[in-house]
């Protein structure tokens, strides 16, 4: 009986859309940001990244996530400046993202990283900007000067949004205790919390805080890890559901978070997976297999854990 229900439930959801919200999310700056991104952590190389932006853009993204750490801006700048226009397209038709890196928290340091970015990418201004990690590099996770640095930080990133630098600010790796330590002294509240988020980790407490925030919610290694033994992509249930509704598993997991209006930001160089990765919005999933899903969680992280930076 179960089974005949999750089937007469899928046949429902194929060929069904998202619904009201679309392909974006309204940020509580009134910024619309668009709930997949192509992230680009580890896209190097003046020739990747030109092909790479051009195959994003291609296939309709028009959202970048990238980070002064990335080493990457400069070339996602250039690249941009010669496709925009081949395209039919200009800077405000897409939503650029950045970071701050841990080596530059603090007030005057944040500015002057910011400068450097929005120089690199050629830009008056960039959609977000993100405190990357709460804590500073090469200072202890236990080193309560974390605590001074990260409040120094976002200080002039709003300063930097009054200015008009930035349309939207927000953090990244940031715990619960972040968040509400963030919340009790900040007078801009941030925009958007990005951090790893996916069926083998899911993040309860911070998706229903940010919701209650008015925060938007945001996913990072939404696929997993890189590399071959890939135990998210290659999860039985995973594939599964995948072969259920004659998707690719990372379509799958992908649309597990967007279904739930939780942006993702998958990194690929690969143009037959750049195309795939956008294209999940012509099904949904079962309320059923939402939960199975969901129910994978074991709390592994396949990326950095910030729970100890004080």
């Amino acid at each position: 009986m179960r089974m005949a229900l999750q089937l007469l439930e899928r046949k429902l959801h194929v060929g069904t859309k998202l619904g009201a919200m679309g392909e974006h999310i309204t940020l509580n700056t009134g910024a619309k940001m668009p709930l997949i991104g192509l992230g680009t952590f580890q896209t190097k190389g003046e020739d990747i990244v030109h092909k790479t932006i051009e195959s994003i853009l291609k296939n309709g993204y028009r959202s970048i996530d990238t980070a002064g750490g990335y080493k990457n801006e400069a070339d996602i700048g250039n690249s941009l400046k010669e496709l925009l226009p081949k395209y039919d397209l200009t800077r405000k038709d897409l939503f650029i993202t950045s970071k701050l890196p841990p080596k530059d928290q603090g007030y005057d340091n944040c500015r002057t990283s910011c400068m450097t970015s929005l120089e690199n990418l050629q830009m008056e201004y960039l959609d977000l900007y993100l405190i990357h990690w709460p804590g500073t590099q090469k200072m202890k996770h236990d080193d309560v000067r974390n605590v001074q640095n990260r409040k120094e930080s976002w200080m002039q990133m709003e300063t930097l949004l009054k200015e008009g630098k930035l349309k939207s600010i927000g953090v990244s790796n940031y715990t619960l205790n972040h968040m509400e330590e963030l919340l009790s002294f900040c007078t801009i509240k941030p925009a958007v919390l990005q951090i790893e988020h996916h069926p083998h980790l899911v993040q309860k407490e911070l998706v229903e805080f940010c919701r209650d925030n008015d925060i938007h919610f945001q996913a990072y290694s939404s696929l997993g890890t890189m590399m071959e033994d890939n135990k998210l992509l290659n999860d039985p249930l995973v594939v599964e559901i995948a072969n259920c509704y004659t998707k690719t598993p990372a379509q799958i997991l992908l649309k597990w978070a967007v279904q739930q209006h939780i942006g993702v930001i998958p990194k690929s160089t690969n143009p037959v997976h750049i195309a795939a990765n956008i294209d999940i919005f012509d099904f949904e999933l079962s309320s059923l297999d939402l939960q199975r899903l969901t129910e994978l969680d074991k709390q592994h992280h396949y990326c950095w854990n910030p729970i100890t930076i004080v």
